[in-house]
């Protein structure tokens, strides 16, 4: 799926197009199946110009950063594409790829890579909870947020408190191993958030939400607490934090973003590896959405705008 102009779904036209050839330290890759993401949106319709979406190079263009499939030796991988991944044919970085296990569908093992390696590095990596620990996630239905509940809960946390938008949603985080599930809202959020913690302030919270709610969260952190901002899905400012307050209030505010982390070192590797066997053992349980055929991503672009999905949209080639 191609598009030669900026816009929306409606630019994405199905081609026939020459196999890819892979150089020096890249696998050509038949897909099995494509990931979709909100940013594939964005960068059809050439609102991004730089970060994991930016366009390389003149138009026309294949979307798409995330595959599964087979190499030509016959390993079932999965890939983090640097471009055309909406594609029956795919080149991949080799230290992008990872063996998939068996039992793993090609739903869960995409949405793993983009959403999942966030939410092991925000744990892991940047907020590092301490066995016993509370960890309140907001957003907690949503692709990342469904996984770090669940990572949450494997790394040993002692209270996983779920934020979420409506009752199905805070019902879906319940089944997901978190302890607690609360409204998403910024108004009485402080109440809420101790409220669910025994009345006692948090270690750990990541947001993917700022502005309001984010402002709300500080005030809910203990000592040595820490919040890790990864996105801002209210579209609104918070207010600056002065450094005075972090020092008195002995918290942390931090952040992360995945994309500089698989520039520098690839997306395969020991998190993406532990990831996949965490779901291959069924431990953990990545989102799967809707598949649609190739030709259909229009379709899928259509339905993730519209917020009709759910979990992980596929494209089968």
């Amino acid at each position: 799926m191609r598009y030669d102009r900026f816009g929306g779904p409606e630019v994405l036209e199905e081609v026939e197009m020459p196999d890819p050839v892979a150089g020096v330290g890249e696998t050509l890759v038949e897909v099995e199946a494509s990931g979709v993401n909100f940013g594939d949106i964005k960068q059809i319709a050439g609102e991004l110009t730089d970060g994991p979406y930016a366009m390389k190079g003149p138009l026309p263009h294949v979307p798409g950063m995330e595959v599964v499939g087979r190499t030509a030796d016959g390993r079932r991988v999965l890939g983090y594409v640097r471009q055309g991944g909406y594609a029956a044919k795919t080149v991949v970085c080799d230290r992008d790829l990872a063996l998939v296990p068996q039992g793993v569908s090609a739903g869960a093992a995409l949405a793993l890579l983009v959403q999942g390696l966030t939410a092991w590095h925000l744990l892991r990596s940047v907020a590092h909870p301490r066995p016993g620990q509370s960890v309140v996630v907001h957003s907690a239905a949503g692709g990342t947020g469904s996984l770090a509940v669940q990572l949450a809960r494997e790394f040993g946390a002692g209270r996983v408190i779920a934020t979420a938008s409506s009752e199905e949603k805070r019902a879906l985080t319940l089944e997901l191993g978190a302890d607690v599930a609360i409204d998403s809202g910024a108004e009485n959020y402080r109440e809420r958030v101790l409220d669910a913690n025994h009345g006692q302030p948090v270690d750990v919270i990541l947001d993917a939400v700022g502005g309001p709610v984010l402002d709300a969260a500080l005030d809910t952190l203990g000592f040595l607490g820490r919040l890790v901002t990864y996105g801002a899905s209210s579209r609104r400012a918070a207010t600056a934090v002065p450094p005075s307050r972090l020092a008195v209030d002995s918290i942390t505010v931090g952040g992360f973003w995945l994309t500089p982390l698989i520039t520098r070192n690839g997306a395969g590797g020991r998190p993406l590896e532990e990831l996949l066997a965490l779901t291959a053992s069924g431990r953990l349980r990545p989102l799967v959405g809707s598949e649609y055929d190739l030709g259909r991503a229009r379709d899928a672009h259509e339905d993730l705008l519209a917020r009709r999905t759910k979990g992980k949209l596929v494209l089968l080639p």
